[in-house]
């Protein structure tokens, strides 16, 4: 059974000489992280992480993991989690509230007792945050509505299906919307608790635990670059399948409108209006979006230089290329490929 440092007498918590003199005549702010069965392994103990290693830089966390009865819980990863008590036995006033989340969004937000204890707890913390799909049960108890809100890139269209109150953005790491603050997936909660490390105790403690961590203090873009491209491959309309299989099968074409039109025996005007329907994109956007993962797949696997890459995508030019990874991405093509491209030149730096 896993125990997560952060009562006191453990390394880096309240009231250990990690702590300053300073630090220590302040009141602890209390941290709840809920955990229950199948939860995410990291959406606990990431956040837990930074708050407990703030501490060692004199910050007055007091971390508890607390489930809703009580018990310990078994994460997705197989890993047993011990809680420090229930919910209910927590003191009237919380500071922070973490709500982290499971694959399984469906079965978190089906659960009575989970959302019920996710509503009493929020209802008393003077802030809430959720990693991961656990934007699902903020959006289920209402915490949610009418605010801007970040999950997973994955799971972004399906909160915005399932809450339609919940103004959803895909990309970003985290958002923040008044007392709540909901972030993207997994690691996210690592850049979300440093934000809230940095809020309450400025910007220089909130780097030392980032240095600590090895992690970034503000991490480069955001969840576009790790995300799979969401344009439909399979489309309804005979011409519309037609166009797309050609775009696919040579991104380095021309593909102009008017012989695309041609090509599939209907109009410009009608090919337009198809695109529109069943991909929401201009027949242009999408060959643009058919381009980018074709250079995608050349960074990471070869070794060619971005002018050619430009070329063999059918950008034309390495700076088009670049204004597209930008925009679409949120990072420059020299970049995506050196974070993407292997892990072999970390263990191997050998040419």
């Amino acid at each position: 059974m896993t125990r997560i440092p952060g009562a006191p007498g453990t390394p880096g918590a309240p009231g250990t000489a990690g702590a300053t003199g300073r630090a220590a005549a302040r009141p602890r702010h209390l941290v709840a992280v809920l955990a229950f069965d199948q939860v995410q392994l990291l959406d606990v103990t990431g956040p837990v992480e930074v708050f407990t290693t703030a501490n060692a830089h004199g910050a007055r966390y007091d971390v508890r993991i607390v489930s809703a009865a009580g018990a310990d819980v078994r994460t997705s990863a197989g890993v047993r989690i011990g809680a420090d008590s229930a919910a209910d036995t927590l003191p009237g006033r919380l500071g922070t509230l973490v709500v982290p989340g499971r694959a399984d969004w469906r079965q978190a937000v089906g659960d009575p007792a989970l959302t019920g204890t996710v509503e009493a707890l929020a209802a008393r913390s003077g802030r809430v945050a959720s990693v991961c799909a656990g934007a699902f049960l903020l959006a289920e108890a209402g915490l949610l509505d009418g605010r801007r809100a970040a999950t997973h890139w994955q799971l972004a269209a399906e909160l915005a299906a399932a809450y339609p109150r919940v103004s959803v953005e895909p990309d970003p790491l985290f958002v923040r919307d008044g007392r709540v603050t909901t972030s993207a997936g997994v690691t996210a909660g690592i850049d979300l608790a440093l934000a809230l490390v940095e809020e309450d105790h400025g910007a220089d403690l909130a780097r030392a635990v980032a240095r600590q961590l090895v992690v970034f203090m503000a991490r480069p873009a955001g969840q576009s670059q790790f995300s799979a491209r969401l344009v439909p491959r399979e489309a309804r309309h005979p011409a519309l399948r037609q166009v797309m299989d050609a775009v696919g099968a040579d991104p380095a074409a021309a593909h102009r409108m008017d012989d695309l039109a041609r090509a599939a025996g209907v109009s410009p005007r009608h090919l337009g209006r198809l695109f529109r329907a069943e991909t929401g994109l201009s027949p242009g956007q999408y060959a643009e979006s058919v381009r980018l993962e074709a250079a995608q797949a050349l960074l990471e696997a070869g070794n060619d230089a971005v002018d050619t890459v430009a070329e063999q995508a059918g950008f034309g030019s390495a700076e088009s290329m670049r204004r597209a990874f930008q925009q679409s991405l949120g990072v420059a093509p020299t970049t995506y490929r050196a974070r993407f491209r292997s892990t072999a030149r970390v263990f191997d730096p050998a040419p």
